[in-house]
């Protein structure tokens, strides 16, 4: 279940770990868990304070910052490992 997730990350775009639980066909709290282990592999890291641009040109500006209660990461650089999909589903 992490390739599909992965997968649908991937895709492009921006996702509630709502929506990308419907689409796996599980629970949002299991989601939280595979987007930890994927930033945890390396396939994944945090946005937030650390962004390169200015907060104004950000389409995802009011999602982050100090205040905000969401959570987001971006891709990063797959790491040279295959990803071990012990995740059932």
């Amino acid at each position: 279940m992490l390739e599909r997730l992965l997968g649908l990350l991937r895709a492009g775009g921006a996702y509630r770990v709502g929506d990308l639980a419907r689409a796996l066909g599980t629970t949002p709290e299991l989601v939280e868990a595979m987007l930890d282990s994927l930033q945890r592999l390396g396939y994944l890291k945090t946005v937030g304070h650390a962004c390169a641009e200015p907060c104004t040109s950000c389409p995802l500006a009011r999602a982050c910052g100090p205040n905000a209660s969401a959570r987001l990461w971006t891709l990063s650089n797959p790491p040279d490992q295959k990803l071990n999909d012990s995740t059932p589903g």
